[in-house]
């Protein structure tokens, strides 16, 4: 038997909303059927950030520190951090040595007496801006200075010293690309297709006149399809956990 020989299939922004309206018994027949299906997309993808891990959306990033300051601004489409440590000897392969920084909240770093005292840090405080629109004559001075977006900070503690040069290293989980307007393809893998359609036509039944007999079969197929998708998309080496031990008696 012979068989195609390529493995490259993938779907459209057309095809997915196509698909999508067919399930929910409709067709797509005009330019807003295009639009409200791709409005419900990109609610789709922000409800995924709540989801948890998504693993093609981790990217890597560096934060050269600076000495006297303490706070710095991540990419604005950057959802959270998942892990996160200061370099130092960066680039020498004699000297480059990953350290570790703890995460601590809000609480923790408002206790900290003396948060100017400088120093390696050792800890960093996330602060996950909501993501509002200033004006940018009127932005906060952390906000992104060309589009006014309030993006995400770190602050690190103790306050960089000039001891040595310092970076911070992050891997981040950034936001799905958002759907386009045009013939386009999306910011997720193959094995997410299914998911992605199936997400898409639960929430045009909410939408369509008639569609609501369907809405507990697309909910349960949204629902299943999500559920074989998130446990497919996840790390798959050996985990060992060990208990942190913070006073010894």
């Amino acid at each position: 038997m012979t068989t195609s020989g390529l493995s490259t299939f993938n779907l459209d922004l057309s095809e997915i909303i196509e698909e999508a309206f067919e399930r929910c018994g409709a067709e797509l027949r005009t330019g807003y059927d295009h639009r409200t299906a791709r409005r419900s997309l990109n609610l789709l993808f922000a409800d995924w950030a709540n989801h948890g891990i998504n693993i093609w959306t981790i990217e890597q990033g560096t934060i050269n520190l600076v000495q006297g300051t303490n706070t710095y601004v991540l990419p604005v489409d950057t959802v959270d951090l998942i892990e996160h440590v200061v370099r130092t000897g960066a680039g020498n392969q004699t000297t480059q040595a990953d350290l570790t920084i703890t995460r601590i909240s809000v609480d923790t770093y408002a206790t900290i007496p003396n948060k100017l005292s400088q120093g390696r840090p050792i800890q960093v405080w996330i602060n996950r801006q909501s993501g509002a629109t200033y004006p940018t004559a009127t932005a906060p001075s952390y906000a992104n200075s060309t589009t006014g977006v309030d993006a995400p900070q770190i602050t690190v503690w103790p306050t960089p010293d000039g001891s040595q040069s310092y970076q911070f290293v992050y891997w981040r989980l950034r936001r799905i690309q958002d759907a386009g307007t045009g013939v386009n393809t999306f910011d997720v893998p193959f094995r997410m297709i299914p998911c992605l359609t199936a997400g898409l036509a639960y929430y045009l039944a909410l939408k369509i006149n008639g569609a609501e007999a369907r809405l507990p079969i697309l909910k349960q197929q949204y629902d299943e399809a999500w559920e074989l998708a998130a446990t497919e998309d996840r790390e798959k080496a050996a985990q060992r956990f060990v208990p942190r031990r913070m006073f010894i008696t």
